[in-house]
């Protein structure tokens, strides 16, 4: 893809971390220091116009360091993971060509996931085979689902427990469906993982922090949205036409300036909950990367070790 057998791999580094916790300047000292370009890692940020709620880097802060994949889809417009990958890719090809390092920024795993370990896309199961594997759960029961399932594919029924409806049925659907079994396809997704990979070279940079210091992080963001404008924001999105129920418009910060503009909520309970959310966002984010043992993880304040371990990795 980026790079043939022949050649080494290409060098990447990821900084990811809760919402609020300071990639956006740890990024900016980084890439200053390495010649990185940033390409942003963030399901919001990739939207036009919304630029408050989605607390993007500044004018200022873009104009230090190019960044990518900022700014280019309409809110109305539909964009996948998918869509990501690809854009993500070709633009890591033309960084890599400018003899320049790729960093991703951002707090969106599931985009990290897919980019560097690779899409697999599991095939679609008709409603007839859905049903019928149902009927035959409930007719017959689990054990004789999973019996049936491990005269076909032990492997996937020695992993799966008799009780465990969501997960049996998918193997089951998924074998009828295609003829392949479920403990295969974990396969062909490991070696393509494997084969993504080959491509890489991935320094990964974690950033967290207690968790009282987040929240008040958090809080405080909140308060610099309401600053610089975001019921102003989301007021002129609905006047250029777009719609509340657009999904970029129900996402934390937006669903709740249209809650008050809607009078749904009163403002402090629009502030309240938009604190709220973005808190247990924040922790979603934590629990994704917490599965993710490939990430180094530093405190805000631990700048120089996060760098001394970059400078490390760019030099090899």
């Amino acid at each position: 893809m980026f790079a043939s057998a022949e050649d080494r791999k290409q060098k990447i580094i990821a900084l990811v971390g809760p919402t609020a916790i300071g990639k956006t300047e740890l990024s900016l000292v980084v890439a200053e220091e390495f010649g990185c370009e940033i390409i942003s890692m963030d399901s919001m940020q990739i939207y036009k116009y919304m630029d408050i709620g989605t607390a993007k880097p500044t004018v200022e802060e873009r104009q230090r360091v190019l960044h990518h994949l900022l700014d280019f889809v309409d809110p109305a417009e539909p964009y996948n993971v998918g869509c990501y990958v690809a854009d993500a890719r070709r633009v890591i090809k033309q960084i890599a060509g400018r003899d320049r390092l790729p960093m991703l920024v951002g707090g969106t795993g599931l985009y990290m996931s897919r980019l560097l370990d690779g899409i697999f896309e599991l095939p679609d199961v008709p409603k007839e085979i859905r049903d019928k594997v149902q009927k035959i759960l409930q007719e017959k029961g689990h054990a004789y689902l999973h019996a049936e399932l491990k005269k076909v594919d032990p492997e996937s029924a020695a992993r799966i427990h008799p009780h465990d409806s969501q997960r049996l049925t998918r193997a089951m659907e998924i074998w009828q469906t295609t003829g392949i079994t479920w403990s295969r396809y974990l396969s062909i997704e490991q070696e393509q993982r494997a084969k993504q990979r080959a491509y890489f070279d991935v320094m990964k940079i974690g950033l967290n922090c207690d968790r009282t210091i987040l929240y008040t992080r958090i809080n405080k963001r909140v308060e610099i949205m309401v600053e610089e404008g975001i019921l102003q924001e989301v007021e002129n999105l609905l006047a250029m036409g777009y719609s509340r129920e657009l999904n970029p418009m129900q996402s934390i910060g937006y669903k709740h300036m249209v809650n008050y503009i809607d009078k749904i909520w009163q403002w402090d309970e629009s502030l309240a909950y938009l604190a709220r959310d973005t808190r247990r966002y924040a922790k979603r984010q934590l629990t994704w990367f917490g599965r993710d043992g490939e990430i180094n993880w530093f405190r805000p304040d631990e700048i120089e070790a996060a760098r001394s371990l970059l400078n490390e990795f760019v030099r090899q």
